[in-house]
């Protein structure tokens, strides 16, 4: 087990800002940035035969997780997983079909969450890639593990799918609070565990992505998204004390400040449509923040990306900030592009 007061803040410039220390040059890393934009990782995905292998596989998902450091250099590591590991190890089957997204069977609209049969083990071999990546990256990089959050988590749980709208888990949570309820509470006991023995196998930080939070009313938002995320973070605190959790609730607009005060998450992670001179107004002072370049900018490139970029310098040059995107890296998005970022973030005086 690694200890992780043991890694020095000094050492890793993201750790230190997420602990509150502004730098000078904002450390980077891009969510999904180990990925289908790399052509090493096109190549190993294709030779394991399947997402899930890949996954599930401590080597080749070590491999994939350290691939984008040593292309880039990035200033974070994120673990390579997925956020329904946890559905998986609750007992539903996943799949993920070419040319579609991930499905769960069976859908819990239809069956009771009682009825599913755990499988805790399946999460072994996560803390397996842990351990492996965390022996492996360079000393100055902050390593993250992340996490589904359960909202977001139980959106694909009932539907068995991603929705456009999470209608079917909406209706059901105002149908039968109660049984919504225990599937919220399940997640969030399960999510607590899986992140703190991913913190005890080696990350430095943890993320919470609650990628469909703005879906729900400012009143189911509080029942299903702040009520859970508080307390999988108060539980990580207790038992993890001093490793910062980072929560991601993309979508949640002007909910965003109610969020950060009220789940006791360590920095806010911001998705692309929130303005960030607001977002630096409107959250508490101090608070570190992640993000928040459009993908599409990204992708875009060239003076518009320049422009994008030093918007969101210039709104957190006061507050600690880590360079980020508002959501996961696009697939077609160019290597030159993402090497015209890091040479732009890092050049800021």
């Amino acid at each position: 087990m690694t200890d992780p007061t043991s890694r020095s803040p000094s050492l890793k410039p993201l750790l230190a800002t997420l602990r509150g220390e502004r730098q000078a040059v904002p450390p980077l890393w891009l969510m999904r940035q180990a990925g289908r934009y790399l052509p090493e990782y096109r190549e190993l995905r294709a030779e394991k035969g399947g997402f899930l292998a890949l996954a599930t596989d401590p080597d080749a998902a070590a491999e994939v997780t350290l691939q984008p450091i040593r292309r880039f250099g990035f200033d974070g590591s994120i673990l390579f997983s997925d956020i329904l590991m946890i559905p998986w190890a609750l007992g539903q089957d996943l799949s993920f079909g070419v040319g579609e997204g991930p499905r769960l069977e069976p859908a819990l609209v239809d069956h009771a969450l009682d009825r599913l049969q755990p499988v805790i083990g399946r999460l072994e071999p996560v803390y397996g890639t842990v351990a492996k990546v965390a022996a492996a990256l360079p000393p100055e990089t902050t390593f993250l593990g992340f996490a589904g959050s359960p909202w977001t988590v139980a959106t694909y749980m009932v539907a068995g799918k991603g929705s456009k709208d999470q209608s079917e888990t909406r209706r059901f949570a105002y149908r039968d609070p109660e049984a919504f309820g225990a599937i919220i509470d399940a997640i969030a006991d399960n999510t607590a565990e899986y992140l703190a023995r991913q913190i005890e196998a080696g990350v430095d930080v943890v993320q919470l992505f609650d990628s469909w939070s703005g879906s729900l009313s400012p009143a189911q938002f509080e029942r299903w998204v702040i009520a859970p995320t508080a307390s999988i973070v108060e539980r990580l605190h207790e038992r993890c004390p001093g490793v910062p959790i980072i929560g991601f609730p993309k979508g949640a607009g002007g909910k965003l400040p109610a969020y950060a005060r009220e789940t006791g998450v360590d920095a806010i992670g911001l998705d692309e449509t929130v303005d960030p001179v607001w977002a630096h107004a409107s959250l508490p002072a101090d608070m570190p923040v992640q993000g928040n370049l459009d993908p599409l900018a990204l992708i875009a490139g060239g003076a518009d990306l320049d422009a994008a970029i030093d918007r969101i310098l210039a709104a957190f040059v006061e507050r600690p900030h880590v360079f980020n995107l508002g959501h996961g890296i696009l697939p077609d998005t160019p290597i030159a592009h993402v090497e015209q970022l890091i040479a732009r973030v890092r050049s800021t005086t």
